[in-house]
Order: structure tokens, then C-alpha cells, then sequence
């Protein structure tokens, strides 16, 4: 589009990142703007499961995390080898729903990330209900090969939006602006410009 950016159309099919299960199929355009900002994404979905058993699925998740008997920590995840502790496990879910968003706002038509650990990670126990931690992951950037570290806070409850605010930082591209709030479930996320922390 000439006065726009390029536009593009994507028919694609989606699965459980645990189980590798069918999660459905979308479709999507995807509009990479002339000015540097991120994509503007429409998407829809025809998923597999519905949205009951997705949210029991995000309880599930969240008794899990709840059940600790003191704030969760960890470093690594996944160690060298690969393996998370199942212990460990939760936090890595909540850990590649919220990096999710800083690699959509970060990616652009010629770079792309994927989330390759969580260096550290801290659970900050709260009176609401709400579960909170403070995450630094490893984002690898392609085709640059770069890894990006990001501090990220997250912040959930099952049946609220997931809200992720964070600030990334890279050798040869300096000190980034952070983004303020993702909003979503567990299960899935969409973007959404916030404050930075």
C-alpha cells in the first residue's frame, strides 16, 4: 500500500505450545506501517476448545502457582539441557504468554524474536488475589542471532486481562522504551499501550 506500509494475508493454524495439540486455525492481515511503529494486526480465530475449558484451564494454572506455600523463584528455566523443573512449569507458562507481547511490539517485517529462557524470576505475593512476578528473559532476535534482555512484570487473575509492562535493553540498540499493559488470559494475549515502570 503506498501511502500506507506493506499489508499482508495470513491463513495459519495455531497449537497448544505444552501438548502440542490442534488449538485451531486463523485468519489474519497483518499491516507493517512506513513509520516505525508496531504491526496493526486483525485476527480472528476459530479455536478448538471453548472458552469454559479454556478458563479452567487458566485456574488450573493458577492453583498451581497459588498452592505454593512461599513466593516461587527461579533461575534458568529451561537449564542448558533444555528441561524445566515441574515445579517450574507455571512460570514458564505465564513467562511465554507475557514475552509474547514484547516480542509482537518488538518485531518488525525484517526481525523476529522467540523466547529462548528466563534468566531469573520472582514471585511478589499479593493481598488481592492477583499473582505477580518479575521476569528477566532472553529474547533471541532473527536473523541478527542478538539476544535481547528484557525485564518484565506480569500481573494475572484467571478471568482478568493479563497485564505485562517491561523494558528490553541490547548491546548495539541501547536502552529500548518499554510498553505498559498486555491484556488477555493465560491462554492467549492481545497488545495494548500502557504506562512503562
Amino acid at each position: 500500500l503506498p501511502e500506507s506500509g506493506h499489508k499482508y494475508y495470513l491463513q495459519f493454524s495455531t497449537e497448544d505450545y505444552r501438548t502440542g495439540e490442534d488449538a485451531g486455525t486463523c485468519l489474519a492481515t497483518v499491516l507493517y506501517p512506513k513509520k516505525k511503529s508496531p504491526p496493526v494486526v486483525s485476527i480472528k480465530c476459530s479455536q478448538t476448545k471453548d472458552k469454559k475449558e479454556i478458563l479452567e484451564e487458566d485456574k488450573r494454572l493458577y492453583q498451581r502457582i497459588r498452592d505454593q506455600t512461599k513466593p516461587i523463584t527461579g533461575k534458568n528455566i529451561p537449564d542448558s539441557y533444555g528441561n524445566i523443573e515441574p515445579a517450574l512449569e507455571p512460570v514458564w507458562a505465564l513467562a511465554v504468554a507475557g514475552s509474547s507481547s514484547i516480542m509482537w511490539e518488538k518485531s518488525t517485517e525484517t526481525l523476529g524474536y522467540f523466547l529462548a529462557q528466563v534468566k531469573a524470576v520472582k514471585q511478589w505475593i499479593r493481598k488481592d488475589g492477583f499473582i505477580e512476578f518479575d521476569y528477566t528473559v532472553l529474547l533471541h532476535e532473527i536473523p541478527t542471532q542478538e539476544i535481547i534482555s528484557c525485564h518484565m512484570r506480569l500481573t494475572w487473575l484467571p478471568g482478568h486481562p493479563l497485564k505485562v509492562k517491561h523494558f528490553c535493553a541490547s548491546t548495539s540498540h541501547g536502552l529500548d522504551e518499554g510498553s505498559g499493559a498486555e491484556s488477555g488470559s493465560a491462554a492467549g494475549a492481545s497488545a495494548e499501550k500502557g504506562a512503562k515502570f
